[in-house]
């Protein structure tokens, strides 16, 4: 079973001046789920390399069990520190892809075209696919194989707009999660704000938020089995 972790290459935060990038519990929580199923774990980024930890996920009150076993893990630290570049991934490899969120998934993956290209390739060949919190973002531009939005007709969920007006960045986005897919045809879903939510339609899996990100890997792991 190999299943493919794709990270964003993005670290700044709009016009703020401040950093972003992935939300470290997004990454580390499924990365653990998946390896102790046994999978074989492929990071990769845009960019390749060490991608961007959003600095906030990393402060002392963010941690978790996941992401304290990552401190204690050379291996996926060295893992992490050399992601594949994006371009240089061949879908057929692998049986699954995750996205983990964080804010920079917004700026760069919803519009890069590898990405996109890569999730329309899963789609087609009929494999799961997994985006937790910010980063179901990266589905606003992949289409479905009659040309329509992806999400169109769909369950699905992502970061409420409440969860963004809670972290005090609705003006920065370049979009919301929430009004998108809904303007998108999607059938967006949530639960109560910073709780798991996690929605399976199909080969499809969408976690609203950092707390969804184990639930929503094991969802993953479910279609695999």
């Amino acid at each position: 079973m190999k299943i493919l972790l794709v990270l964003t290459s993005h670290d700044q935060l709009g016009d703020t001046g401040k950093k972003t990038g992935f939300w470290l519990e997004e990454f580390a929580s499924p990365y653990y789920v998946f390896k102790e199923a046994g999978a074989q774990v492929t990071l990769a980024s845009p960019a390749g390399g060490q991608p961007p930890i959003d600095p906030t996920s990393d402060a002392p009150e963010a941690q978790t069990p996941a992401t304290e076993r990552f401190r204690q893990d050379p291996e996926a630290q060295a893992q992490l520190a050399s992601t594949i570049p994006l371009q240089d991934i061949n879908p057929a490899e692998f049986d699954a892809v995750f996205y983990p969120g964080g804010h920079g998934p917004l700026w760069d993956l919803a519009n890069d075209q590898t990405s996109i290209d890569l999730i329309e390739a899963f789609d087609r060949a009929g494999k799961a696919m997994g985006l937790v919190c910010h980063a179901p973002g990266a589905l606003v531009k992949v289409r479905d194989a009659e040309g329509q939005p992806l999400v169109a007709g769909r369950s699905v969920t992502g970061f409420t707009n409440s969860e963004e007006e809670a972290v005090g960045l609705s003006n920065v986005v370049p979009f919301l999660i929430e009004d998108e897919f809904k303007r998108l045809g999607g059938h967006y879903e949530k639960g109560a704000d910073w709780q798991p939510h996690v929605v399976t339609d199909g080969l499809l899996v969408t976690g609203q938020n950092p707390a969804s990100s184990e639930n929503a890997a094991k969802a993953l792991l479910a279609l695999l089995t």
